[in-house]
């Protein structure tokens, strides 16, 4: 039985202009053909499940042909797959996307196309060059640059003029010197404004303004690189006026996010709202304890016990799943008093419909034992579900103040995630495209350390939660900023704290991750 194919656009490169149905279609493949335009954020979204072939288009080099691509697709979808052709922008502007479906269409596989948003008005809007306006350009027309080597560019240079709309380049980088000649030898004005923007939608963008005249020296001395945006008419002049992209605190930031996957959405989308980019690479992941005698017999008694202390959401969330598979419910807590280590534990309490009655104003076992240990009084019983290998300060804490009667119930092991082979983020913070690295907890500083053997740790620049994070990356010869409050909030703080610093000179561009 013959699989099915779907064409999807990624967009320029922002995980946020992916569309909806794309991501949808791209969260359920067997098999993603992907191209290397496409952004990282969005090759993330891959499960982990599925196999994904590198099929390598760049300008200047492809890591396989295009017929062996068409016939590539054709021989997974007739092994009853479901097949995703994951490529940049829109697959049917200069993609070659109708070529993929001709083989597909003349064996009888069906396919979908997914429309894409396209890189030739994204990235000029990126860099606050909109492209048409009421009083500046009527149309707007989209070129490819694309050139064989040795070649000149085949176009009616007099028809473009005449049209005295906005032109839009892609694929140009290797041919703007061409286009220029050709534009100036029609009778464009050697004034009108041009610009250029590399790597739009991602930390990397860079915008040079220009005129079409000086333009090609221009780019010779910046060294522009692929995957660029070639933009010439009147709405370039507003390109400065314009620009918000640039404006934004983390601009220009590519950060990576560690926490788990399950846990790092919130976070990630705080730090893109700023402008930067999110790599996420989950440093561990949360697994329930199977087989758990301990737990069985805790749950049917907890009514004994006066107070509860959870130490994570994530411990939150899987204690009242195990309730409801077993068919309780809050009730089942009778009067105990809850305690929570901090804000975002607090709240995945009251997101169960309970309050929280305890929660130290530092937030780590350490100090939500001290307030424990000085609240419980002798004899009382308390409970508390965390993790396998949770931190022992929390019971020392308590044992010091008070002889209460302590039941450890482990019901999660933290597990070391490994990278996904997809992209190569050892190499990207050796190069310096990695500006900094967020760690919520001692264990994901130490499953980071696992998944990257032989980095230079002395490279990261970590932003860490609390003590006990900073100190397990200090020790890895990591440089840090710590959190003022382990929250979330305190931790974006963090962020735009150390984006200041004198420290962080213009970083090297990954020319290799383009859009």
């Amino acid at each position: 039985m013959a699989g099915k194919v779907w064409l999807v656009g990624a967009g320029p490169g922002d995980l946020g202009l992916l569309t909806i149905k794309g991501r949808e279609i791209l969260e359920q493949a067997e098999v993603v053909v992907y191209d290397r335009l496409v952004g990282e954020g969005i090759l993330r979204l891959i499960p982990r499940e599925s196999e994904a072939i590198d099929v390598g288009k760049r300008a200047g080099s492809h890591t396989m042909a295009q017929q062996q691509i068409n016939e590539l697709l054709l021989e997974q979808a007739l092994q009853g797959k479901r097949v995703v052709r994951l490529k940049g922008g829109d697959p049917f502007l200069f993609g070659r996307g109708g070529e993929e479906l001709q083989l597909l269409a003349r064996h009888g596989v069906p396919f979908e196309v997914v429309p894409g948003v396209t890189s030739a008005f994204a990235v000029p809007a990126y860099g606050g060059i909109p492209v048409t306006h009421r009083e500046l350009a009527s149309s707007v027309h989209v070129i490819t640059g694309h050139k064989k080597e040795g070649e000149r560019l085949q176009l009616d240079y007099e028809a473009l003029v005449r049209l005295k709309g906005t032109l839009v380049f892609l694929m140009s980088v290797f041919a703007i010197s061409d286009i220029c000649q050709g534009l100036l030898a029609a009778g464009m004005e050697s004034k009108m404004p041009v610009a250029v923007v590399q790597q739009g939608t991602g930390a990397a963008q860079k915008k040079i303004n220009s005129d079409l005249g000086n333009l090609p020296d221009v780019i010779r001395k910046k060294k522009v690189q692929t995957p660029a945006v070639l933009i010439v008419g009147n709405v370039c002049a507003l390109g400065n006026e314009l620009q918000w992209y640039e404006k934004q605190p983390l601009f220009a930031k590519k950060i990576l996010v560690t926490r788990p996957k399950e846990r790092s959405g919130t976070l990630s989308g705080r730090l893109r709202s700023m402008g930067a980019e999110v790599l996420e690479l989950p440093a561990i992941r949360i697994e329930r304890l199977q087989e758990n005698h301990g737990l069985e017999k805790e749950l049917q008694r907890l009514s004994g016990y006066h107070y509860m202390a959870f130490t994570s959401p994530a411990g939150v969330d899987l204690f009242f799943d195990e309730l409801k598979r077993r068919r309780q419910d809050i009730r089942a807590l009778g009067s105990a008093q809850l305690a929570a280590i901090g804000p975002g534990t607090k709240k995945a309490l009251e997101e169960k419909g309970l309050l929280c009655a305890l929660m130290p104003d530092v937030y780590d076992g350490r100090h939500l034992g001290i307030l424990l240990g000085e609240t419980l009084k002798m004899g009382e019983r308390i409970l508390i579900p965390r993790a396998e290998q949770g931190t022992p300060e929390l019971t020392e804490e308590i044992k010091k103040r008070t002889q209460a009667q302590i039941t450890e119930l482990p019901i999660y092991r933290i597990v070391y995630e490994n990278p996904s082979p997809i992209i190569d983020v050892k190499g990207q913070i050796e190069r310096g495209a990695i500006d900094l690295a967020i760690f919520t907890s001692a264990s994901t500083v130490h499953g980071f350390a696992a998944a990257l053997p032989g980095l230079a740790f002395d490279l990261v620049h970590a932003v860490c939660i609390g003590a006990q994070t900073q100190k397990a990356a200090e020790a890895l010869g990591m440089r840090t900023v710590m959190a003022e409050k382990a929250t979330l909030d305190h931790l974006v703080e963090a962020c735009l704290k150390a984006a200041k610093e004198p420290a962080w000179q213009e970083r090297a561009v990954d020319t290799e991750g383009g859009r």
